[in-house]
């Protein structure tokens, strides 16, 4: 059912953990679904620096979270906001379909951080431009 970099993320995650001092957090999820994912950045001038993530969830948000660290990790706030869930599933190499939901946890736990980055440094980027800090993709899940 999973590939072997699903399950080497799940087992090994990198960037697993809390941050000290953070410049931005995002949480999105659903204690009703059981999946919450939680990432920190660090940020200088517009680059992510540094990133961690604290995922409770099944085996597949755990290893979203992971390789959507590894691919933001060194990018700038615009091209870390480009980030999607099917390019999460796709460097995966793929999750079962009732699992796709978690790729969107990642993508979206990572929005909300640069927006609360944004807001709270009174800046404007064009990744958020219809970004809705109301939509939460942990209560759309299919558990």
């Amino acid at each position: 059912m999973f590939n072997e970099k699903v399950i080497d993320h799940f087992m090994n995650p990198r960037n697993a953990g809390e941050m000290d001092n953070p410049d931005a957090e995002g949480t999105i999820g659903s204690p009703v679904c059981g999946d919450i994912m939680q990432i920190f950045l660090k940020i200088e001038n517009d680059i992510i620096t540094d990133v961690k993530f604290k995922t409770f969830g099944c085996g597949s948000a755990i290893a979203s979270s992971s390789i959507a660290t590894e691919m933001i990790k060194g990018k700038t706030v615009e091209e870390a906001l480009k980030l999607t869930n099917k390019q999460v599933i796709e460097e995966l190499g793929g999750l079962p379909s009732q699992k796709e939901h978690c790729s969107m946890l990642s993508e979206q736990a990572i929005k909300k951080a640069i927006y609360n980055y944004a807001l709270a440094n009174n800046k404007e980027y064009e990744g958020l431009k219809d970004y809705d800090p109301e939509y939460d993709a942990g209560t759309h899940c299919e558990h």
